[in-house]
């Protein structure tokens, strides 16, 4: 059979498709006319489209596509190099790091630059396990299985199954997560299953056999996450049905009922939770009664599920509380937080028991009786004189007696958000290493180190990042934006939802048709590579630095021409 007789019975092959084409340009054309017509002669609320009607449009388009691809045509400045972006792309997805010639920022230019030592380790001399213990005079005090864990952001700022994302990553790769002010929700117990909560205090819903047959028949012929969505809308009827949890292996969902009594809680945490950090912001989401208090009882019953408590008074780029537009609050995020959905969230900009240092450190305190666990703040720092009250107020406490906070979070100015004012992102606070040097010599002064751990974030990417906030006097790092590029983010700017833009992979949207496609299980695993190889890189440099542990870093052990003075 030759090729004729062939296509001869495909008729797709054989129609004349010129005719089809003429129309679709004239179509086209039409289209073009009208929308010129309109630019020029009806519309009167674009003066560029009145003077370029239709062509004018262009600009808007290219606008518009300025922010996603700006990192396809040119190196972004505002990271050290584009190496450092395409280093955690590549070790997220188990991908050779290895770079060949060279960087494209010039070794010369660095900032900083590290001391090998004249007689070099192999990696398997130095130490393996990291760890860092909070609040050793604690009842619970919480000791981690790394150095690093994922920075505050919030479920509603992250999609839910970005979240879910995480706290799967976290379990895995064994690092904290913290939960952002936006509180603990169920994305967070993820890992979490009915066999390791005892049901009296779970709020649960099950399938009938006709809803399980037709999850087993759409889980055959789709995927996991069609499929459970479409059973989540069979078995569990109410609004926020997002803010269950799904046991794969019960085919049932649930959550924990927070109005269930305190005594039925678990004493411990749950097994087969990350670990997790709860955040409480100023506008105390889920932690906060009717009237919008604090509420003791359920802080109690959220800290059964987390490892230990940080108190935002600030963050790098916003140094306000916490903002969150309508079209990410959604009924699960209302129900999590206790407010109304649909509805801008500015939280307040001071922490509701902040007033002086003495009413702070008191509810520090309080929270820590409540809890029994680590208890710690997060601020932002602006001068040695600034940090100064803190640490003298920290010092005469602990002489008298009192408590003081397990831990400080330094964020640097630098420090990222989703949501924060322009006019803040780069003018309020001290870059992280000055404000580190600052912490460092102040606890050393007031003997203090030894009493508080200190956390710090701003801008970590890789590896060399973490081993310099080390020897500036760090006890442990939070990371926000490479976890982020870990899992998928392409740093497009549409974090906020603002203007009808939304996040282009789903990974901060509550847009049900973008974050419904969000691979959440190959993402999670992306994570978990990503924290193991940053731990295997900080191995890497403590070796050729010849160091046996990171214990022994110091600013010694950077160069004396770039130490800042």
């Amino acid at each position: 059979m030759n090729k004729e007789k062939i296509f001869s019975h495909l008729a797709l092959v054989t129609a004349d498709w010129g005719i089809l084409l003429k129309l679709l340009l004239i179509v086209l054309l039409l289209v073009f006319i009208a929308v010129a017509i309109y630019d020029r002669f009806v519309q009167r609320k674009n003066q560029l489209l009145i003077n370029y009607p239709l062509i004018g449009r262009l600009r808007y388009l290219f606008y518009m596509l300025r922010n996603p691809m700006r990192q396809y045509f040119g190196d972004e400045t505002y990271y050290d190099s584009f190496e450092k972006l395409d280093w955690i792309n590549k070790v997220s997805e188990g991908k050779s790091p290895y770079l060949s010639f060279s960087p494209t920022k010039p070794y010369g230019n660095q900032k900083t630059l590290f001391k090998h030592a004249n007689f070099v380790k192999e990696v398997h001399e130095v130490q393996s396990e990291f760890s860092v213990t909070f609040g050793s005079n604690r009842e619970e005090p919480f000791v981690s299985k790394s150095i690093i864990g994922r920075s505050a952001m919030s479920d509603g700022s992250i999609s839910p199954e970005g979240t879910r994302a995480f706290a799967r990553g976290a379990y895995n790769g064994q690092f904290p997560i913290n939960t952002g002010e936006g509180g603990l929700t169920s994305n967070f117990l993820a890992t979490l299953n009915m066999c390791d909560c005892d049901n009296i205090y779970l709020d649960s819903k099950t399938g009938t056999w006709f809803a399980k047959g037709v999850y087993k028949i759409m889980r055959f012929f789709t995927n996991r996450e069609v499929s459970q969505r479409l059973y989540r809308n069979m078995v569990v009827r109410q609004k926020d049905r997002g803010s269950f949890i799904f046991d794969r292996s019960e085919l049932s969902y649930f959550r924990i009922d927070w109005n269930k009594p305190l005594d039925i809680f678990p004493k411990k945490v749950p097994h087969g939770l990350p670990d997790i950090t709860f955040q409480m912001g100023s506008g105390l989401y889920g932690v906060r009664n009717e009237e919008g208090k604090f509420d003791a009882a359920r802080y109690q019953k959220v800290m059964r599920f987390c490892r230990m408590t940080e108190v935002k008074l600030a963050q790098g780029a916003k140094q306000t509380g916490g903002k969150l537009l309508a079209t990410k609050v959604s009924e699960d995020i209302a129900y999590y937080r206790g407010i109304p959905a649909h509805k801008d969230l500015i939280s307040p900009n001071r922490f509701p028991y902040a007033t002086d240092m003495e009413t702070f450190f008191d509810f520090l305190s309080h929270l820590q009786t409540l809890s029994g666990k680590p208890v710690g703040f997060k601020i932002v720092i602006s001068s040695q004189e600034s940090f100064e009250v803190y640490a003298k107020a920290l010092k005469e406490r602990l002489d008298a007696g009192k408590s003081i906070p397990d831990f400080i979070t330094i964020d640097g100015g630098d420090g990222g958000s989703a949501t924060a004012p322009l006019e803040m992102m780069s003018k309020i606070g001290l870059p992280i290493r000055n404000a580190l040097l600052i912490v460092s010599k102040s606890f050393e002064v007031h003997g203090l180190k030894e009493h508080i751990k200190i956390i710090a974030s701003e801008k970590v990417l890789t590896p060399d990042d973490i081993v310099e906030l080390l020897c500036y006097g760090a006890d442990f790092i939070n990371i926000a934006r490479g976890f982020m590029i870990s899992a998928g983010c392409i740093r497009a700017r549409e974090c906020s939802g603002a203007n009808g833009r939304d996040c282009p992979v789903g990974l901060a949207t509550m847009n049900e048709a973008k974050r419904s496609k969000f691979l959440v299980i190959e993402k999670s695993k992306h994570i978990a590579f990503y924290h193991h190889q940053l731990l295997h890189g900080v191995r890497s440099l403590l070796a050729v630095m010849g160091k046996n542990n990171i214990e022994e870093l110091s600013m010694d052990d950077l160069s004396p021409r770039f130490k800042f003075r």
